[in-house]
Formats: structure tokens, C-alpha cells, sequence
């Protein structure tokens, strides 16, 4: 949604880049985006005059303080260098004296605060019940705040002395916090339950935590016999049983160790008058594992035993007292049960991976948990009740002022890279904490926890306000959309108005000001959630609005500072400044849509808000009476009817746009310069031939660079240039006449807008390029989508994947049913069968949820599992007649209800839902199909669809699940009984809001991962390695530990430890990656899918066999959950699975996986590929393994053919191939020359013993999960690469010029393509 670089998806960027350009200084631009994995590292070389012209959008967001563009501009990349060797001071070590511990030594940096030694000491296994104390340095209480490097004295080997310091109520409180926490630092329950950032992550189950002392273990590999490598039925090919079960594994540290039965307030706080003057904070009650009841007293001195039971109050201390200061010293001398399994939790909790109990920055949602027991939890029940007043945990009494938090942020410094690292990371915490807050205040509005500000209102008109944040619901109050499609608008301008403000927060210009927006789709409504403008509820609208319009363009005001501030934004969000008229025809001028307004609030700041035309309309879903679109947009049935007039173009499609005609631009002014100079002779000549040119149609798309100012500027000195310029400025729709610059006015087309007569011309051209821009969208960038999926360099595995390859390209999802149309159309049709069932089954699940939100809008709360597990039923299971069973209590519910009617937005005493029936839903998802996508579906139930499209029910279960946030009991499902439904009431556990907020970026640290990977790309291994290294750090520096883009560096990183021969520290960087996909993304999430098979590689090559088998089963078994077998990324695993398997002498399991893979390369490469012809290799092995070479022969024949067709008979791999059928068929005859021997002499003849060719694991092994093909040659390759590598920086260092470098640089192309292909991409090169 925001510019292509600052939107990286979780799959990073790459560009299609031949290193040749690289080395001219051509100005690329990573907007073509691979699958999950880094096919070829993006190349961003921004050069610094892009923002002359077009503005290069987000790459230069900090233009006034950053150099542009990090890319290969060297001064740039050095200055950025520079700047980092600032916050690299080095740690030093200083020692802490705890009481009743030894002294430990702790590695420091200056940077660090003191806090961050406490929080230290707070984890640690030795020191972590301690919470309420400070740091003496010399007897001196060190502040809690400061940085280390300002505190005087403080140096190697200072002394820092933990002193226990007395309580306060918020102490005790914080302590008592903590030790929950600890006592539950094993228990998934809050990840299940999608509490406090925690979620799942399972890959420790399949290492048994062995990964990282690799190197110390005798390695496994040796060990062969022990290993058993027989996997699950229902992971091997063929199966059709998809269990759910297995996507849970249990883990056996999970089993809890019971320290305390009961750790509750007691009801006897707070303490009386007299008893605080002895003081006492509060009390607390408490069961032991032993059963025996006690109340203790937190006081300023500690926790100790007092006299009080549940029904007599005697707060005296008991005898003996047992007075200590943490609670934990206290429970370990009166309960022995406590101390054995306190100790051992926390020495389990010490060993669990950091990644596992770091919380995340947003909240991740598991649609599937198992039965938890519920547990009596103080602290949960306390939260409970403070959130619901709208306070903060841990300030009692506060509310946060999110507003000025969010504006603050913004307000810091940006000059030098500390200041820019400190201003985005506390941008990003605000941030996370905003979403996290504006999450559970929608929530609890849902659930009517929230007096509404105008309780006299009718439900849907009513708004809130909860911990400073104001909440609405995406109804059409007051008749506000009516033009423009009433409740359906209503409900699409909040995601509009969020990629507005996601728009203008990436621009990031100093002095405007945008709100902090999170949109929540919770229990069927969908609550917008904003930060509030100081003094704006004081007043009316009418008169905080200084700039725009309330009603949609009758009344228009401007505002000179606004158009300033905007004047900024225009060129890189691509939006023209107009004129409109107001309600008395005068002109007024704009810099933005007129919904879009301007309010300065009370601190003086410039706000805008309503920023749901940030970006143009699309008029292939727009039908304007008179206006006629171009024939390739009528030719597929457009413009078509939406449900709402609010239909936009996404922002990579305008990128995308303007770079096709920039590209045009270029080729017209070359082609008319060429032209003068050939007709230099006869001028009249020339003049007739430059006379202006026809409107320009699409050609067919290329990609382009980002246009680069010096272009135009360099050929408008004589007038004869000057006029080239000009015509093609003119053909492309610049609305500039000497540079090319396109800008969109997003008031075309909007009702009650007019414009004044003067800009007719204006308006029209304004309308040529919209329509263009629509014309585009669908004969450009559909077409270049599917040709990506086709030469799979685009590989959705299930719809989030499949939604984000279409954003990419900036086609919005309501073009899905066109789409696949397309697909249905293509020639190729068969190659794109995984493609068109991801469509399809996402096109399903996105019909089904529009009707279950209005479904469960009519439910009351009482009936919420009943109404979700009769609409799972209709939806998915074969019984027939699926009945909804009503609560019980229902009419005494009803009659009650009778009063409070329209309270809660959720509150409707609505039984309609029970009367759906299977088909009456299924025609509901057909028709809805047919209306909002335009495409037809030929079925009437599910069992249908399955039948029709190839689907899985398991997969639809998990898609409807993940958008609706239903989250539904762990067990096996039986969706084909036609006898009972296949969902009770008890099988739906939760229900969780599914949440859109702004991502903010580390702009520098992505800087230093694309100079990296361009490094990466042009061979430069060691300085990429460091460059990455370098973004690994600004991005932890700014996001914390988690976050999708740390996971991408993790993996590249790891790839390029592997590729220069450091094995264990690649196992140790992906074990990473894997963790934080699994954290980040979701357990099952196709990233974290790819993640598994990388890190069943690096285990692989650290000769650990069967971690690497149990990981790779675990990425089939969740691939087979997410998308089926039939996938060409099924076929690369499968080929891995059957090589581990064929190197632990598995033969017949190893071909049963190679024969599969081998199916699914035939059918999705086609005959001809060189991946079919390695597979044809892999099987022909295996067979000779077993002996059996009639069938080796026979696929080996097939392989050759492929290589000599393909590649040429002098090629190194078919003379490979050439050599091993001679070798072959040496080995039969020798066979049958035995098998005769033994038939004539009888079973005394001497078996001649059989050759085995090469080694195996050495010639094949497993490299092509990494896309690097076979062990032996990258060992080759490599070592040519390293030598070229030494001869270039011989070179550079003696001052050899850029252009003789890139000879070189083409010349070694071959071994970089081993080096650098992506995940199973293995180039011909490579072959």
C-alpha cells in the first residue's frame, strides 16, 4: 500500500537485474516481488538525482537528511558506514553482587540504560524473583534512566551492588506480576488465549533443542542405523487423510510443574486505615501444592505470613513470620513442592530459545487450540477489570495521551543516523502499543464494556471513547455515503482512509500531522479506532475544518500552510494540485482530494484526516454515464457496477504506471532525436515527421526503471529538443512540458465535485490517463502476474500469499474473478492448476465471510458458539440437514432483553441465523461470487466444490477460520459423515478481532539490506555479509527482537554463511528465522513452511540426518495443510525428502517421494525443463541403488534426452549424463553376466560385488533446497569465485575503471548464478 520499498512483505523484494547495468550506474527499482524466498537479492541502487524528477516515492522519505538512496553511489554508502562506526562503541564488563549469590561478571554497552541491566538481572535464572531494587555503584543509587556511559566511575570490572529497596502498592503489585509470570512462563495459555504478544512456536519439538552446540555433538550422520525414518501415514504421497491433530505437536515441556495451587488477591485489601500506618500494602491468599491455606502480607519490608483466613480478618504476623523480601524466598521456606518446582521451571525457562518467550510486536492469532483448563489468575482478573475502565496496566489511574505520543515521535530529530535510529524506534513502539490498545478497546466496545458518548443514539450511530482512543462503527450514520453506496462505503473507507494515512506517514513531511488509525473487524462490525486531535470534541466540525470539505465537495475551503505542507507530498504520492469550485462558484485550490481535511488542533499542530481518496478511482468499477474506456477494458466486461463509489487504485499500481510511461517517454523522445539527426539535411522534412504524435495505447508492459532527472534536462537546450520533449510529454500525459512528470487529480469523477471552466483541457487529460491507468491494470499487470506464476517466480501457497502477489502489482482483490478468468483463458492452463485452486478456494472463503459478518451481527452473545458452529457446518460439512441448536434459556433471555433492546451492538435477540441452511448458503456464496467478483462458480455445496476444483476442506476450515478469527478446538474433524454435523457449539473456543494498522519502517536499516544484497548480487560476498550483518543490527536497534523483517535478514544471512562453507553458523542464524516466522507469521504460514526446508538443509550439511528428515516431514505435513500435494514447491521438497532418505539407505520410502516429485516437475515444467531432467537423474540413482538398472537406464535415457535438447551434447551435464548411462549399462551387462553365471553353475557362482558411483550424498546433495544444485560443483564454484573475487579487488585497489569491472563482472556470471539462485530456482547455467 505504501511505496514499493517501504512496504517490504515478508517476502523481500527483488529485481529481475543482470549485474552488467548494475555496473553502468543504471537506476533500478526492486518492485517485482518473488515467493518467500530471495530468488535474486534486490538491487535498489536509487542513484541520487531520482528525486529530481519523479520524486522516487519512498526511497528518499528523509530527503533532507539522508543521502540518496544507499545504493551504489559509493560516496553514499561510505558516508552511511561512517555514521554507524557512532553507535558501535564497544561493551566492557562489569561484575554484580547480589544478595546471597556469587558475583557474576555482565558483557555492557554504554548505549545500554541502567533499566536494561535490571531487566537483566529480572531473567535471570539466579536473580529473577527479585523485582524491587536498585544499583549501587560505590554507595550510590544509580538512575534508572540514565545511559552507562554518563555515569561517573563506571568502567571494566566496576562493582555494581543489588540493594533491596522497600516496597510501594505499585512495587508490590509489579512484584507479584513477575512472579506470576515466572510460574507461567511454560504455559502456552496466553498464546492460545492471544494475550500480551505471546504465540506459538513449535520447532523445538522437532530439533529436541539440539541445534545450536551442533559442532560440540558426535554428529548423527555416523549413526545411521539409529535413525527412524519412516514417516506418518498421512505424510507420505498419495495419503488423502489431512489430520489436524499434528499442527500442535505436543511439547513436552508444556506438561506444567505445579508450584502453587492458588495465587490470588485476597478479599480482604485494601488494608484499613491502621494497618496501612503499620505498613501494610495488601494482602494476598494463597494455596500451597500441599493444600495448606495461607494469607500473606505484602508490606514496605517484604511478604510475610499473617493470621487472617477467608472469613476472620488478623492481619498480626503469625509465628514464625518467615519475613523475606520476594515472595519466592517466602513459598520456598513454607512449601518444599514449591521450592523443587520453582527451581526446575526456571531452569527449563532459561534453556528455551530467547525467541521463544520474547513477545512480539503485534499480536499473532492461532485459529486452532486445544482445551485448556482454566486456572484461578489474579493478575488476569485484574487486567480484566482495569481495561475495562480504559486504564493502562502498570499506571494505575493514567491513561495514555496517544495522540501527543504518536505526534512526539514524529517531532525527533532525524538529522544523523543515532537520531534517526531513535526517533523510528520509538515511532515503532508507539505504534505497537497504539494497535495493541486500539485493539482491545474495539473489543470491548463490541462487548458493550463501553458507555458510548451518545447513549441516546440508536446502536449503529453510537461512538466511544475508552483510554483516549475515539471509536466509531462502519455504519452510514447520518446518510454520509448515500451517494456513494451507503453501508458498503461505510465499510470500505476505513481500510481506504488507513492506506491513506500509511501513505502519508511513509512520505513523512515535517509539520504534517496524520491520526493513528487501526481498523478492527470483530464479532461481524467493524470499529475504526483513532487517536484523538487536542480540543477537536470541544468544538463543531464546521469550524475546526480550515482546509477540504465536510460534504463531499458542496462547500470547499482552503488554507495556504496546508498547501505547503501538501505541496511536499504531491510529487511522491503522485497527486495534482487543482482548482474546485465552492458552493459560490469561486475557484478554490487543492493539494489533495476535497474529502481529505485540515484541522489545527489546540496544540498547534496541522492534522489531516478523512484520507480515503488519497489515491485515484478506478474506472474499471466506477461506470460513469458518457465516459467511454479504452476498448482491452471493454473487452473484459468493464466498467462494472461495485457495491460502493469508493473504488481506488492501489498505490504500487500508480508506481507501476508511471514507470511504463516514463520507460515510453524515453523510447519516444530517443526515437524522435534519432529521427532529426537522420533528417539533419532537410529541416522541412524533420518538422513534418516530429508533427504531434497519436495518443499513446498500452504496449506490451516492461519494466522500468525509476525515471532519473537528468534525462529531459540534458536534451531541452536547443529548441529542436525542446519540441522532442514536448511531444512526447504531450503523448505520455506529463502534466509538465519540458520533464516528464505524471500526477493524478483524485477529484475526477467524485459526485458533487465541479471544476472551474478554465481547466477543461486539464480535466480531460486527467480522464485519458485514469482511463489508461485502468487499461493498464488489466492488460498489463494481470497478464505480467500470471506470467510470473508461470515461470514461478511468483508462488502463492494459500491466500494471504496469493492476496500479497496480486498487491504487489497493485491489482486490488476485486479483480480476482478476472483473474482467474485469465487463467481460464490461458493456453498454459494446466501448468497453473495450484494457481487457479488457490483462487478459487481464496474467492470461496472471501464470498463466506462477507456473509458471515452480517450473519453473526445478529447474534446475541449467549448464542456466539452455537450461531459460529451452525455457519461452519452449512458451510463445510457434508450432513444435509444441518440444524442450529438454540441456547436453552432463550426466551427467558429474550424477555429480558425486551428493555435493554439496541444496547450492545452485538445485543440483537436475533434467531434468523438458526434457520441457514447448507444450500441456502451455498447459493448465498454463488451468488455473491457472481456479483461481487463477476465469476461464476458451478456448485451447490461443498462437496461439490471439492469435487470441482480440486479443493480441501481442511484448507477452506483453515482460511474461513484465519479471516473470520475463529480460533476452534485441535481435533480430528469428520467433514464427509452425511450422518452428523461436523461442528458442536463446543468446538469453537474463540472468537479474535482481525486487525489493519500502519507498519512503520527502519528506513536506514533497509537501506543497508538492499546495499547488501546488491553486493550479494555482484559477487561481493564478505562485504555483503557485512552490510547485512550491519541492517540486522539497525533493524533490531529499531524493531526490537522480532519482526518479519528481521526473519528475512536472518535467512539471507544464513544463506550466505552456507554458501561461504560456515555451516553451523547458517544452522544458527535459520533456527532463528525459523523461530521468528512461527512467532511473527503464524505456525503454518507458507514463509515459515520455506523457513523449515532451508533449515532442514543447513542441518543436512552439519550432518545431522534425522533432524533434517523430521524437518523436512513438518514442511510437508504443513504444506499438505495449506495447500494439498498438487504444488511445484511440493515436488522440491519431495526431491529433498527422498535424498536424505536415499543417503540412509531407504531406497523403496526414498522413491516413493522422487517418483512424486518427478509427476509434479513433469506436469508444472513441462516436458522440457532441466528440473523434470534432474528429477529423471535423482530417480535413475536410487534405482541403481536397489539394483534394479532397467529402470535406472530407462530414466537416465530420459534425463539425457532432455540435456541434449535443451542444453547441447558439449554441455558438462550431458556429458555427465552420457557417462553414467555408459557406467549403467557396464553394470547391468556385469548383472546379467552374474544372474547367467548363477543359472548354469548354480548358487556356488562368485558374485562379482557391485561398483557404487561417487559417493552419493557428495554428487547430489541436498543443495537444491537452496537452489544451489550439487555439492561437488559449488565446491568448484566457489573456489573460482573466490579467486575472481581477490582479482577484482586487486583491481579495484589498483584503480582499474567501472567499465573494465564489468566486463569481468559478465564474464562470471555462470558462477554466480550457482551461487546466487533461490530457493529449487536451478538456473540452466547450474546445469
Amino acid at each position: 500500500m505504501v511505496s514499493k520499498t517501504d512496504d517490504i512483505p515478508a517476502s523481500v523484494p527483488k529485481c529481475k537485474v543482470n549485474t552488467l547495468d548494475l555496473a553502468e550506474g543504471e537506476t533500478l527499482d526492486g518492485k517485482e516481488t518473488t515467493k518467500a524466498s530471495l530468488k535474486d537479492p534486490c538491487v535498489c541502487g536509487h542513484s541520487a538525482d531520482t528525486s529530481v524528477m519523479n520524486g522516487g516515492g519512498a526511497h528518499n522519505h528523509l530527503e533532507e537528511s539522508k543521502q540518496d538512496g544507499a545504493g551504489d553511489t559509493d560516496g553514499g554508502e561510505d558516508s552511511n558506514e561512517q555514521e554507524v562506526i557512532v553507535i558501535q562503541d564497544t561493551g566492557f564488563t562489569v561484575k554484580i553482587q547480589a544478595p546471597g549469590t556469587e558475583p557474576f561478571d555482565l558483557q555492557v554497552s554504554p548505549q545500554e540504560m541502567v533499566q536494561e541491566i535490571h531487566q537483566v538481572l529480572m531473567d535471570r535464572e539466579d536473580t529473577c524473583h527479585r523485582t524491587c531494587f536498585s544499583l549501587q555503584l560505590d554507595g550510590n543509587v544509580l538512575d534508572n534512566f540514565a545511559e552507562l556511559k554518563s555515569i561517573e566511575g563506571l568502567q571494566e570490572g566496576s562493582l555494581l551492588k543489588v540493594v533491596e529497596e522497600p516496597y510501594t502498592v505499585r512495587e508490590a503489585r509489579i512484584h507479584v506480576r513477575h512472579i506470576r509470570d515466572l510460574l507461567k512462563s511454560l504455559d502456552p495459555s496466553d498464546a492460545y488465549n492471544g494475550v500480551d504478544c505471546n504465540s506459538l512456536s513449535f520447532l523445538s519439538v522437532f530439533t529436541d533443542g539440539d541445534l545450536g552446540d551442533s559442532g560440540k555433538r558426535k554428529k548423527k550422520g555416523s549413526e545411521l542405523e539409529q535413525i527412524d525414518c519412516t514417516p506418518p501415514e498421512h505424510i507420505l504421497p498419495g495419503s488423502k487423510e489431512r489430520p489436524l491433530v499434528p499442527l500442535q505437536p505436543q511439547n513436552k515441556d508444556w506438561k506444567p510443574l505445579q508450584c502453587l495451587k492458588v495465587l490470588t488477591m485476597s478479599g480482604w485489601n485494601p488494608p484499613p486505615g491502621n494497618r496501612k500506618m503499620h505498613g501494610d500494602l495488601l494482602y494476598l491468599y494463597m494455596v500451597t501444592v500441599e493444600e495448606r491455606h495461607i494469607s500473606i502480607t505484602a508490606s514496605t519490608r517484604g511478604f510475610y505470613l499473617n493470621q487472617s483466613t477467608t472469613y476472620t480478618f488478623n492481619p498480626k504476623p503469625a509465628n514464625p513470620s518467615f519475613l523475606s523480601h520476594s515472595l519466592v524466598e517466602l513459598l520456598s521456606q513454607i512449601s518444599p513442592a514449591f521450592k523443587k518446582n520453582f527451581t526446575s521451571l526456571q531452569k527449563k525457562r532459561v534453556q528455551r530459545h530467547p525467541f521463544e518467550r520474547i513477545a512480539t510486536p503485534f499480536q499473532v492469532y492461532s485459529w486452532t487450540a486445544p482445551m485448556v483448563d482454566h486456572a484461578m489468575d489474579c493478575v488476569r482478573a485484574e487486567d480484566a477489570y482495569t481495561s475495562r475502565l480504559g486504564y493502562e496496566e502498570h499506571i494505575p489511574g493514567q491513561t495514555r495521551d496517544w495522540n501527543e505520543e504518536l505526534q512526539t515521535t514524529r517531532e525527533l530529530a532525524r538529522k544523523n543516523l543515532p537520531e534517526r535510529l531513535l526517533r523510528e524506534r520509538a515511532i515503532f513502539k508507539v505504534h505497537s502499543d497504539f494497535a495493541a490498545a486500539a485493539t482491545r478497546g474495539s473489543m470491548a466496545v463490541i462487548d458493550g464494556n463501553v458507555m458510548a458518548i451518545n447513549p441516546g443514539e440508536e446502536t449503529r450511530m453510537q461512538m466511544f471513547i475508552w483510554n483516549n482512543i475515539f471509536f466509531s462503527l462502519g455504519f452510514d450514520v447520518r446518510d454520509h455515503y448515500r451517494e456513494l453506496g451507503g453501508d458498503a462505503a461505510a465499510h470500505a473507507a476505513p481500510t481506504n482512509d488507513l492506506n491513506g494515512v500509511r501513505a502519508y506517514g511513509a512520505v513523512d513531511v515535517e509539520g504534517l500531522y496524520t491520526l493513528g488509525t487501526v481498523v478492527v473487524d470483530y464479532r461481524g462490525y467493524r470499529v475504526t479506532a483513532q487517536s484523538i486531535i487536542p480540543g477537536i470534541l470541544e468544538r463543531e466540525q464546521e469550524q475546526s475544518v480550515i482546509y477540504g470539505s465536510i460534504d463531499f465537495g458542496k462547500t470547499v475551503v482552503s488554507h495556504g500552510k496546508y498547501l505547503d505542507l501538501l505541496e511536499k507530498t504531491s510529487r511522491p504520492l503522485k497527486v495534482q494540485k487543482h482548482n474546485v469550485l465552492n458552493e459560490k462558484d469561486e475557484a478554490v485550490e487543492l493539494c489533495s482530494s476535497v474529502e481529505c481535511k485540515g484541522i489545527i488542533g489546540n496544540d498547534g499542530r496541522h492534522y489531516i484526516l478523512d484520507l480515503l481518496r488519497t489515491f485515484p478511482p478506478d474506472l474499471n468499477f466506477l461506470p460513469v454515464e458518457g465516459e467511454q474506456l479504452l476498448p482491452e477494458c471493454l473487452k473484459q466486461g468493464f466498467p462494472r457496477q461495485h457495491r460502493h463509489r469508493l473504488a481506488c487504485l492501489r498505490q504500487e499500481l500508480i508506481e507501476a504506471f508511471v514507470e511504463h510511461r516514463y520507460l515510453l517517454f524515453m523510447k519516444m523522445a530517443a526515437l524522435q532525436l534519432m529521427q532529426q539527426k537522420a533528417h539533419k539535411d532537410s529541416k522541412m522534412a524533420a518538422l513534418t515527421e516530429t508533427g504531434s504524435p497519436a495518443p499513446v495505447a498500452n504496449p506490451p508492459c516492461t519494466e522500468a526503471p525509476e525515471s532519473s532527472g537528468t534525462s529531459t534536462e540534458t536534451i531541452t537546450h536547443d529548441p529542436k529538443s525542446r519540441e522532442v520533449v514536448l511531444n512526447a510529454c504531450k503523448a505520455v500525459g506529463s502534466i509538465s512540458n519540458t520533464s516528464f512528470d505524471i500526477r493524478f487529480n483524485p477529484d475526477i469523477f467524485s459526485p458533487g465535485v465541479r471544476f472551474p471552466e478554465d481547466s477543461v483541457d486539464d480535466i480531460q487529460k486527467q480522464k485519458q490517463l485514469l482511463k489508461d491507468a485502468a487499461a493498464f491494470l488489466v492488460s498489463c499487470q494481470i497478464p505480467s502476474l500470471i506470467k510470473d506464476c508461470l515461470d514461478h517466480s511468483a508462488l502463492p501457497m494459500d491466500g494471504a500469499t496469493l492476496t500479497e502477489a496480486l498487491h504487489q502489482r497493485g491489482i486490488n482483490v476485486r479483480y480476482l474473478g478476472n483473474v482467474l478468468e485469465f487463467v481460464n483463458k490461458t493456453p498454459a492452463k494446466a501448468q497453473l492448476e495450484h494457481f487457479y485452486r488457490i483462487g478459487i478456494s481464496e474467492l470461496i472463503t472471501r464470498c463466506a465471510k462477507h456473509i458471515f459478518k452480517t450473519y453473526l451481527q445478529g447474534v446475541e452473545l449467549s448464542a456466539l458458539s452455537a450461531a459460529v458452529s451452525h455457519f461452519l457446518n452449512c458451510f463445510l460439512s457434508s450432513f444435509p440437514d444441518a440444524v442450529a441448536h438454540l441456547p436453552a434459556d432463550e426466551l427467558v433471555s429474550r424477555r429480558k432483553n425486551r428493555k435493554r433492546r439496541n444496547r450492545v451492538p452485538g445485543g440483537g435477540d436475533n434467531t434468523a441465523w438458526a434457520s441457514l441452511t447448507p444450500s441456502e448458503l451455498w447459493k448465498n456464496i454463488v451468488s455473491e461470487a457472481q456479483s461481487y467478483y463477476h465469476f461464476t462458480l458451478h456448485c451447490e455445496s461443498a462437496d461439490q466444490v471439492v469435487e470441482e476444483y480440486g479443493l480441501q476442506k481442511i484448507t477452506l476450515l483453515r482460511e474461513i477460520s484465519i479471516k473470520a478469527g475463529i480460533q476452534i478446538l485441535i481435533k480430528e474433524y469428520n467433514f464427509d459423515s452425511r450422518h452428523k454435523p461436523t461442528f458442536t457449539e463446543e468446538d469453537i473456543l474463540n472468537i479474535f478481532p482481525v486487525v489493519k494498522h500502519v507498519n512503520p519502517k527502519a528506513s536506514d536499516a533497509f537501506h543497508f539490506f538492499q546495499s547488501g544484497q546488491a553486493k550479494v548480487q555482484q559477487g561481493f560476498l564478505k562485504e555483503g555479509c557485512e552490510l547485512i550483518n550491519e541492517a540486522l543490527n539497525l533493524f533490531n536497534n529499531v524493531y526490537g527482537a522480532m519482526h518479519v523483517e528481521i526473519c528475512a535478514c536472518l535467512r539471507l544471512l544464513a544463506r550466505l554463511n552456507y554458501i561461504m562453507g560456515d555451516h553451523p553458523e547458517a544452522l544458527s542464524n535459520q533456527q532463528k528465522a525459523v523461530l521468528m516466522s512461527e512467532r511473527v507469521l503464524g505456525i503454518e504460514h507458507p514463509n515459515t513452511i520455506q523457513e523449515y526446508m532451508h533449515l532442514a538443509l543447513y542441518c543436512f550439511a552439519n550432518g545431522q540426518l534425522s533432524t533434517a528428515l523430521k524437518l523436512l516431514y513438518r514442511a510437508r505435513y504443513l504444506m499438505l495443510l495449506v495447500c494439498g500435494e498438487d504444488h511445484p514447491e511440493m515436488a522440491l521438497l519431495d526431491s529433498n525428502i527422498g535424498l536424505v532418505l536415499h543417503g540412509v539407505m531407504e531406497y523403496d520410502l526414498s522413491l516413493r517421494f522422487l517418483e512424486n516429485a518427478l509427476a509434479i516437475n513433469s506436469k508444472y515444467h513441462g516436458p522440457r525443463s532441466l528440473k523434470l531432467a534432474l528429477s529423471h537423474h535423482l530417480v535413475a540413482r536410487v534405482y541403481e541403488s536397489k539394483a534394479e538398472f532397467r529402470s535406472a537406464l530407462q530414466h537416465e535415457k530420459e534425463g539425457y534426452t532432455i540435456y541434449k535438447n535443451q542444453v547441447g551434447e558439449a554441455h558438462e551435464k550431458t556429458k555427465e549424463s552420457s557417462e553414467y548411462l555408459k557406467y549403467l549399462t557396464q553394470q547391468a551387462v556385469a548383472l546379467q553376466r552374474t544372474m547367467n553365471e548363477i543359472y548354469k553353475n548354480g548358487s556356488n557362482a562368485s558374485i562379482m560385488p557391485l561398483k557404487v558411483w561417487i559417493p552419493f550424498l557428495l554428487d547430489t546433495g541436498l543443495g537444491i533446497v537452496g537452489g544451489i544444485l550439487l555439492y561437488r560443483h559449488i565446491q568448484k564454484d566457489l573456489e573460482n569465485l573466490k579467486a575472481e573475487v581477490q582479482r577484482r579487488q586487486q583491481l579495484q585497489e589498483s584503480g582499474k575503471s567501472m567499465e573494465e569491472l564489468s566486463e569481468d563482472t559478465s564474464r562470471i556470471n555462470s558462477t554466480e548464478v550457482a551461487v546466487n539462485t533461490g530457493v529449487g530456482e536451478v538456473n540452466k547455467s547450474n546445469l
